[in-house]
C-alpha cells in the first residue's frame, strides 16, 4: 500500500523536473512513510517522464521497493495496492520465460503488461492504481481497480500529463491550479460527495473505477475494462447457492490475510464486518485483533453488538468512544485528507478509528461493499412502496404529507432509521424523484428544489448542467440487468461506492499509513453476487438475505437478522449545542455565502435548526465542510 505520482513533461531540465517530483512525493508522504523511489527518463529534446513512489511496506519487505522494471528496463512501474492472485500470475509468467528478481506483486504486473499490454488489467485480482512507462513507445499507461478502492487523479497540461494518488500531489506541479468546478459542487450538495470523474477542481479528473488510460504524444485514450453483469442469473437451490457464497467469501478473506506485517479487522457491530471477523477467526490460529468505535450518545452507538461478535470469536478487542470534541478537532484534517468537497460525517469517526487501529496493526480488513453487492440498504425495499405512494393524488403527496413533515420535524437524537418522523419527511421527496435515482430519492442532502432555493442564481447558472437525478438515471439505464433492484445496485456501485464510501475508506486509512482491505469488493465474489437471483438479495424487508442465511450459524444471536443501520453521527444535537456558534460564525459572511449560496438561505437553515423547527444537521454539516474546503484550496 503506497502512494504514486508522476508526469510526462514536454520541457524542463533534469534538476528542475527532479525537484518537481520530490515535491509531489512529499505531498503524499503520509501514504508511504517507509521509503521513496524515483524513476526518470529525460528526453533528448527536453522534458521527459518522472515517476515517484512512496512505500508502505506490507509484502516483500526486503526487495519490494519501487519503481520496478522488466528484464530490459524498457518498462517501469509504480504501483499502489495489493494483487491477491500475483503468485499464480508469477508462475504463469515464469513458464513463459519471464525472469523475476523480487517476491513482490508489483513485479508480476510489469511482466503481465509486457505479455498482454493494457489488457493486463483484466487479469489483476485486487485493489490497485498503477502507472507504467513504456520507454520504447514513449507511452504512459494508468489503471485503476474495478471498484475504485485505490484512487488515481490526473490532469493534462501543456502537451503532457500529471497524475497522483491524491489531488494535493498535482498541485505541486507549476501550472496546475485550484479552479472551482461549479457543476461538481452542485452535485456535492445533493450527494454529499463529488461523483467521478469530477473532483471539484476544473481540469482535474479522477480516473474512473474499472478504467485504464493510455497517453501518447499528447493524446489520451480512456477504456473501461470491468463492469458488473447481473445477467444471466445463477440457477440452483438456495442451499447450494448459500454454500457457494460461503466458499467465495472465505476465499476472498483468505487472500486478504497475506501480509508480512500485523493485521486486524474493523468491527462495527453490523452483519458485514461480523462475517469478515468470523471468517478470519476460522482461518487463523491466533486471536484476531478487532477495533470498534462508538459514541458518547448511546442511541448512536453499536459497540455492544461489536463486543458480542468479539466475544463470540475471542478476539483481542479495542474500542474508541467518539465525543464531540474529538469530531470537531479533525474536521479540517478530514477536509485536507479528501482534497475534494466531502460531507459523509462518518469520516470523522473513521479518522479516529484508523488512527487507533494503526497503533496496533498495519492492515485492517473491513466489510465495505456488502450493502452494494447484496442489497443491504433500506431504500431498496422502500422503493416499490414509494412508487405506489407516488401514484396517490398530488393533494396527498405534495400538500398533506409535506405539511405533516413540517409540523412534526424529525427528532435528530436517534439514527434516521429509528425515527418515523424522518421517514415522513423523505416520503414528501420520494414522490417527486423516480426509483431510477434511488439514492437521490432517499439519501440526498439537498434535493434538486432545495438546491435551487440555496444557490445564488449566478452560481446555479454556472453549475449547469448538474442534474444529479439524470446522472443516476444514466447509470441505472446502463446496467446489464432486468430487475429494477439490480439496476439500482449497478448505479450505486458506479457512483456512491467509488465517490463516497471508498474515498472515505482510503483517505482516512492512508492519512495514518493504514492499509484497508475489503473482501466483499473482491471482483470474483462481486461478479458472483451480481448474478444471484433478486430473491437471494432482497426478500420482503430483508436485505442481504442469502448472505445472512449463509453465515447465520457463525454470528451471535440477533446479529445476522438485525436490520441495516447506517453509521450515523449525532449531528442534529451537535449543531443545536456545541457546534452552534462554530457553524454560525463559519458560515456567516463566508466564501460560501459570497460566491455559492444565498446568505438568507443559509441563515434560514441555521435559524430553523436552532429553534427545532427542522433537523438540518446533515445539511449544515455539508455547508461547513464545503466552507472548510473552499478556505483550504480556493482562498
Amino acid at each position: 500500500m503506497c502512494g504514486i505520482c508522476g508526469f510526462v513533461a514536454t520541457r524542463g531540465g533534469r534538476a528542475e523536473l527532479t525537484e518537481r517530483l520530490d515535491r509531489m512525493c512529499a505531498a503524499i508522504a503520509h501514504r508511504g512513510p517507509d521509503g521513496q523511489g524515483v524513476y526518470a527518463d529525460a528526453f533528448a529534446d527536453g522534458g521527459g517522464v518522472w515517476l515517484g513512489h512512496r512505500r508502505l511496506a506490507v509484502i516483500d519487505l526486503v526487495t519490494g521497493d519501487q519503481p520496478l522494471f522488466n528484464e530490459t528496463r524498457s518498462l517501469a512501474i509504480v504501483f499502489n495496492g495489493e494483487i491477491y492472485n500475483f503468485k499464480e500470475l508469477r508462475e504463469e509468467l515464469i513458464a513463459k520465460g519471464h525472469v523475476f528478481t523480487t517476491r513482490s506483486d508489483t513485479e508480476a504486473i510489469i511482466h503481465l503488461y509486457e505479455e498482454m499490454g493494457p489488457a493486463c488489467a483484466t487479469r489483476l485480482r485486487g485493489m490497485f492504481a498503477l502507472a507504467i512507462w513504456d520507454a520504447g513507445r514513449r507511452e504512459l499507461f494508468l489503471a485503476r481497480d474495478p471498484f475504485g478502492k485505490k484512487p488515481l487523479y490526473y490532469t493534462e497540461t501543456d502537451g503532457g500529463i500529471v497524475f497522483g494518488s491524491e489531488i494535493k500531489a498535482l498541485f505541486a506541479v507549476p501550472g496546475v491550479s485550484a479552479r472551482l468546478d461549479a457543476s461538481a459542487v452542485a452535485h456535492y450538495l445533493t450527494l454529499q460527495h463529488v461523483p467521478e470523474p469530477a473532483t471539484g477542481f476544473a481540469g482535474i479528473k479522477s480516473l474512473p473505477a474499472g478504467h485504464t488510460l493510455s497517453w501518447r504524444d499528447g493524446q489520451t485514450c480512456l477504456t473501461r475494462y470491468f463492469r458488473l453483469d447481473y445477467l444471466p442469473k445463477l440457477t440452483g437451490s438456495e442451499d447450494a447457492l448459500a454454500e457457494e457464497l460461503r466458499q467465495r467469501v472465505t476465499e476472498a478473506v483468505r487472500l486478504r490475510l497475506v501480509a508480512d506485517v500485523p493485521l486486524g479487522a474493523h468491527l462495527s457491530g453490523g452483519v458485514d464486518s461480523g462475517i469478515i471477523t468470523a471468517v478470519m477467526a476460522g482461518l487463523t490460529d491466533r486471536p484476531v485483533r478487532t477495533f470498534s468505535i462508538g459514541f458518547a450518545e448511546e442511541a448512536f452507538s453499536e459497540t455492544a453488538k461489536a463486543r458480542a461478535v468479539a466475544g463470540r470469536f475471542g478476539t483481542e478487542h479495542t474500542e474508541f468512544t467518539l465525543r464531540f470534541d474529538d469530531a470537531r478537532a479533525v474536521m479540517e484534517d478530514v477536509a485536507a485528507a479528501t482534497d475534494m468537497p466531502f460531507a459523509d460525517p462518518s469520516a470523522l469517526a473513521a479518522w479516529h478509528l484508523c488512527k487507533l487501529t494503526r497503533q496496533h496493526v498495519t492492515v485492517a480488513l473491513n466489510g465495505d461493499g456488502g450493502d452494494e453487492m447484496f442489497a443491504g440498504y433500506q431504500r431498496y425495499w422502500l422503493d416499490p412502496l414509494a412508487d405506489v405512494y407516488a401514484r396517490l393524488p398530488n393533494a396527498v403527496t405534495r400538500s398533506l404529507v409535506p405539511w405533516l413533515a413540517n409540523l412534526i420535524p424529525s427528532r435528530g437524537d436517534v439514527p434516521v432509521e429509528a425515527d418515523w418522523r424522518a421517514g415522513i419527511a423523505r416520503l414528501a421527496q420520494a414522490a417527486r424523484i423516480p426509483r431510477t435515482a434511488s439514492l437521490v430519492r432517499w439519501g440526498s442532502y439537498f434535493s434538486p428544489w432545495d438546491r435551487h432555493a440555496l444557490l445564488r442564481p449566478e452560481f446555479e447558472r454556472a453549475s449547469r448542467p448538474a442534474d444529479t437525478v439524470a446522472l443516476y438515471e444514466a447509470f441505472y439505464a446502463a446496467a446489464n440487468a432486468e430487475a429494477p433492484l439490480d439496476h439500482n445496485l449497478f448505479a450505486d456501485v458506479s457512483v456512491y461506492l467509488p465517490g463516497d464510501l471508498l474515498v472515505k475508506a482510503d483517505r482516512m486509512a492512508m492519512a495514518h499509513a493504514l492499509e484497508g482491505r475489503s473482501p466483499f469488493l473482491d471482483s470474483e465474489l462481486a461478479s458472483f453476487a451480481a448474478r444471484l437471483p433478486v430473491r437471494c438479495k432482497l426478500r420482503g424487508r430483508n436485505g442481504k438475505y442469502l448472505l445472512r442465511k449463509a453465515f447465520a450459524h457463525l454470528l451471535p444471536t440477533g446479529i445476522a437478522s438485525q436490520p441495516k443501520r447506517g453509521f450515523g453521527l449525532p449531528l442534529a444535537g451537535w449543531f443545536k449545542g456545541p457546534l452552534r456558534e462554530f457553524a454560525r460564525d463559519l458560515l456567516t459572511n463566508s466564501r460560501l455565502t459570497r460566491n455559492i449560496a444565498r446568505p438568507e438561505a443559509v441563515a434560514a437553515l441555521l435559524d430553523a435548526h436552532e429553534r427545532g423547527q427542522a433537523d438540518h444537521g446533515k445539511r449544515l454539516y455539508a455547508l461547513v465542510m464545503l466552507e472548510l474546503w473552499l478556505r483550504r484550496y480556493l482562498a
